[in-house]
């Protein structure tokens, strides 16, 4: 489960360079606050791949799952949905304590 854990660390590695990055557009934007959107950032690291991954979903697992529901994910600001996977990924590969069943 370690493993696990460091993802988690490294998503929410992530999400802090995407707060960095659009708190220093929202400096230097003049007055109005920035939030990069999942998407846009897909779309400048690599958009044939979005666009392969929506034609691979809208053809092979459900053409509706696409809109409504992989949109909405896609203009979530990225620092958020960073930092909600980094948070879950580290809850689950987190140290379980070990319960004592049998109590004298």
């Amino acid at each position: 489960m370690w493993f696990v854990r460091v993802l988690g660390i490294w998503s929410l590695l992530a999400a802090m360079v995407a707060l960095t990055i659009d708190g220093t557009k929202s400096l230097a934007g003049q007055g109005h606050v920035v939030f990069t959107t999942l998407g846009e950032h897909w779309f400048r690291i690599n958009a044939a791949s979005l666009n392969t991954f929506q034609a691979a979903v809208e053809r092979h697992v459900y053409p509706v799952l696409w809109d409504p529901l992989i949109v909405s994910v896609l203009q979530v600001p990225s620092w958020i949905f960073f930092t909600g996977l980094g948070l879950l990924l580290y809850w689950i590969g987190r140290h379980r304590r070990r319960r004592d069943v049998f109590i004298n």
